[in-house]
């Protein structure tokens, strides 16, 4: 069984075990969150679709950690013109562990 769900604006086939990197979601370590914005579940033959998100369904999952990624660096320049600038951001991460997909479908 697996299923599409969508957080961070990305979207993510998950099944149950599944150990993965999202962007942040609020909650302490150990804590458990709901994802609620499933938009496919597949169980062997059966597959529910949504328009736009299956109904009565959710994803249960683990806060694992909270954490900052690795430092992209920004940088833009116009040639000639004396034009730099430089920025950085740490993008703040968040990895979980799939529970349980539930739906009543």
């Amino acid at each position: 069984m697996y299923a599409v769900v969508k957080t961070g604006g990305k979207q993510y086939k998950v099944s149950k075990g599944d150990k993965i990197t999202v962007e942040k979601l609020e909650g302490e370590k150990g804590s458990a969150v709901i994802l609620d914005q499933v938009l496919m579940v597949a169980n062997g033959d059966t597959i529910l679709t949504g328009q736009p998100r299956v109904a009565n369904s959710a994803v249960h999952v683990e806060i694992l950690e909270q954490f900052k990624d690795d430092t992209v660096i920004v940088f833009k320049k116009k040639r000639r013109q004396n034009y730099r600038r430089k920025n950085g951001h740490r993008q703040p991460l968040t990895t979980i562990e799939i529970k349980e997909i539930r739906t009543t479908a």
